[in-house]
This record gives C-alpha cells, structure tokens and sequence, in this order.
C-alpha cells in the first residue's frame, strides 16, 4: 500500500513558475479575493484561482444547486444537489489547497455584511446573478468608496465580455447610468453597458429561451469557462502589477463562436450615442420577452 501523497504549496503550484516568478507566487499566496456569487461564473473563478495559488478568499452565496446548473456550474454534481452552493465549491476548493483560508457569507452580500465582505481584500470578482442588479450596484459602490478594483465578466452565448472599474476611474453608477430608472430600465442598460458588441446576438436560435419576468435565460459551460480565464489572468496582473488592464469605459468581447475579439471603447458610458442606439434595438426585444 503507496503512502498517501501530502499536500505541499510550493510542489503544488510549481508548475505556475516560468509564467511567475517565485516571489510573484508568494504574493499570490498573500492574496485575498472576494467573489460574490458561486453559481455559473463565480464556482468558476473560485476553482481557477484557488489553482492559481491564490491563498484567501471571501465568499458569498445563499443559493442550493439544483439540476438545472448542471450544464454549467463548475460546483454542480449530482452527489450536491440541493446542498448549499457556499458550502459545495469551499469543499472543492480546499480539495485543492488544503491550506486555503476562506471567509463565508452563506446569507450572500447585503448592506448589514458588505464592510465584513470586502475586509482585508484586494480584488473583487463580481459573479452575482444577472438580476441581482441592486446588490450589485451597492457592491461596485463600496468597493470604490474603499479602494477596491471590481471586475465583471458576463458568460454572454460562447464567449465573455469583461469590464474592470479602477476606483480611480470611471465608476460602475457612471457608465451604466441605471440611477432613477424602472427596472426594466435598468435590466436594458446594464445588457448594453455589459455587451456593447453584442456579437453574440445572431446565434440566439431559441429567443423564446430568454425570459425577464422569470428571470430565466441560456447559458453555456464554455462561455462560463472563458470568463474565469479571462478573470483569473486580470486578477493576477491586477494584485503582480503586471501590465496594463483597461479600464471602463473600455471594455473586451471575445466570441469563440464566431471567434471574434472586440476592444469596446464608451465614453460617458451608456450616454455615449453608440449606447442609446442599442438602447433603441435593446428595449422592445426585452418588453417582447417579458410579455409587458
């Protein structure tokens, strides 16, 4: 009988050397994120950082797994449906650093808890629910108030559309403008300002799928997947100051679909003209699917 093999950090991670240096590696051991949101994205960025070597962690969800995230969600297996989403993926991901710290927030991120959420960190990696528009709006808010970096890349068809608020530069309120607005409002101008490329719009072959008044819609585990490539390569520039990240009102779409990568550049965010002509385009599509 072979003795079972024993974790070690530096033999674990070993092979991130070459693309980092040994005292990069460190730094990223030092480091701590906080990702809001363990479902189709946030499992994701949790597991590709958690094997990036990043060491700790804050982490929220409120949410069980349920068969309808198997498609997609990097925590779901049969083995956890119904189990906590929080409590799933932390297993996951001291399964693969037994050393990791993590920070759970299982009743998710709320006003009473934000200042605890984001305590000691130094990146935020957003991954709520598309809906959750007013938790994210008060997340992005907090994290500039404190200093804090606040990236987002939304699973959009097969590709990813990436956004970094520097909280020196544009804010998240200044480029999505969704203050004062009804919801649907809101909603519109939150998928303009996500995807002002939109090039993942032609290949929807079942539009009926996406569904506001349910808050339902497609989502694919390839789209999933790029996004946490996509974060896990900003989170670790970002903490090694390793190169540039644009920030908004700059932001990035790749498509592996129809295998296009677009730089979008939005002055004055969804004010920009280019911005109220989608707004245009974007507004009966959603009223058609909510049955308003």
């Amino acid at each position: 009988m072979t003795d079972p093999i024993a974790f070690d950090y530096d033999r674990a991670f070993s092979r991130n050397i070459g693309w980092v240096t040994q005292s990069e590696q460190a730094a990223l051991r030092q480091s701590r994120i906080a990702i809001a949101g363990l479902g189709g994205v946030g499992g994701a960025h949790l597991l590709t950082l958690a094997r990036l070597g990043i060491g700790h962690f804050n982490i929220s969800d409120f949410d069980d797994f349920d068969v309808h995230n198997l498609n997609r969600q990097a925590g779901a297996f049969m083995p956890f449906m119904g189990q906590p989403k929080i409590d799933a993926v932390a297993s996951l991901a001291r399964d693969i650093n037994p050393s990791i710290a993590l920070r759970l927030f299982p009743q998710g991120v709320n006003p009473e808890n934000i200042d605890d959420f984001l305590r000691d960190v130094d990146v935020y990696v957003d991954a709520l629910d598309f809906f959750a528009l007013a938790a994210r709006r008060m997340v992005f808010a907090k994290c500039r108030e404190k200093g804090i970096p606040a990236l987002t890349a939304a699973p959009l068809g097969m590709g990813t559309a990436f956004l970094y608020f520097s909280p020196t530069g544009m804010s998240f309120e200044d480029y999505f403008k969704v203050e004062g607005h009804e919801s649907q409002e809101q909603y519109a101008r939150f998928i303009a300002g996500l995807s002002p490329a939109m090039v993942q719009r032609d290949y929807l072959v079942v539009p009926e799928a996406v569904n506001f008044r349910e808050r339902r819609g497609p989502s694919t585990v390839m789209a999933c997947d790029l996004c946490a490539g996509v974060m896990g390569t900003s989170v670790l520039k970002l903490i090694l100051g390793r190169g540039s990240l644009k920030a908004a009102p700059w932001g990035m779409h790749f498509d592996a679909y129809h295998q296009k990568l677009k730089q979008t550049w939005r002055p004055f965010g969804n004010s920009n003209p280019l911005q109220q002509l989608l707004l245009k385009f974007i507004r009966p599509v959603l009223r058609g699917r909510t049955g308003v």
